[in-house]
């Protein structure tokens, strides 16, 4: 299998981003996983510290090896979201291809020594184990909550994204870019839409020549999500859509057969609907587009 540096680097080149979806259950993994085999394109299947804790390290490493062996498919597991070294050594033991190593709630120049040197540790267990590391305030939770925008100030800038690259060596950075985790009521509605700033997108790529992480995509309006592909971005982050999906189909399940206690059929409308949003994002993130596009100058 290619490593998931290779994909990414392929996805840059080709001027597309791979998509990455958070999992806490066999049906979100399942979904997924069929999502990505019809459309036969490689994902990333992440599970931050508390899905990892809830669906268990071991299990989901299996699971997922399963899937790859038995569809030959391009599956990458992430550590996502890790606030610790011990809990990034346990994932890439274990068998995970990366870790979004999260120091970012920390000083500055703390998250760079603690992000330099959990480098060093993990590339010592897997020579192919990606690390990604964060800057910037970009919320916290895949939830549904008020998701207030992102001013200014909070937005990562070149000149910290350079140095951050610079001196820790990660292969991946995740930028604060108008981007947050989560979703508000009225986006889980489709009433409103997230805004990302892509010329600071394509400031950072510029700045850095890093590939680039989009953490907090879910409820970020399509046109957005084209531009900061076009700017700079290789990698997309996909939880709240498919935590709402998977509620709705649930509920869908659960109101058309009031007297149903068999999970496999009650289940089935939860998978369509979250394969479905997998799907969606699929085509939109690896969809061709022109060598050079006027998106990245955009704010």
């Amino acid at each position: 299998m290619e490593t998931l540096l290779s994909v990414l680097q392929k996805a840059q080149a080709g001027r597309v981003a791979v998509a990455h979806f958070n999992v806490s259950d066999f049906l979100l993994t399942k979904a997924v996983v069929q999502a990505a085999h019809e459309a036969n394109k490689p994902v990333v299947i992440g599970l931050s510290q508390g899905e990892r804790d809830f669906f268990g390290v071991k299990q989901i490493v299996a699971l997922v090896d399963s899937f790859r062996e038995e569809l030959n498919l391009p599956l990458f597991l992430n550590a996502d979201h890790t606030h610790s070294l011990p809990k990034a050594v346990e994932a890439a033991k274990a068998g995970f291809h990366s870790v979004v190593f999260d120091m970012s709630s920390l000083p500055f120049d703390e998250n760079i020594r603690q992000t330099r040197e959990a480098i060093k540790t993990l590339k010592a267990i897997n020579p192919d184990f990606v690390v990604e590391g964060e800057i910037g305030d970009i919320g916290s939770g895949s939830e549904i909550h008020d998701v207030a925008a992102a001013g200014e100030k909070s937005l990562t800038t070149p000149e910290e994204a350079q140095r951050f690259v610079r001196e820790t060596g990660v292969d991946v950075l995740a930028p604060a870019v108008g981007n947050r985790h989560g979703m508000s009521a009225e986006m889980a509605k489709g009433h409103a839409r997230k805004h990302l700033n892509l010329k600071r997108i394509a400031e950072i790529k510029e700045a850095t020549g890093s590939l680039l992480t989009l953490h907090g995509a879910s409820g970020t309006q399509d046109e957005d999500l084209q531009g900061a592909i076009a700017a700079g971005i290789n990698l997309i982050h996909i939880n709240t859509e498919l935590r709402v999906a998977w509620r709705q189909g649930l509920e869908k399940g659960l109101r058309e057969m009031p007297g149903e206690v068999v999970p496999y059929k009650l289940l089935p409308p939860a998978f369509e609907a979250v394969k479905a949003v997998a799907a969606s994002r699929i085509a939109l993130f690896t969809a061709p587009r022109p060598a050079s596009s006027s998106s990245a100058a955009a704010t």
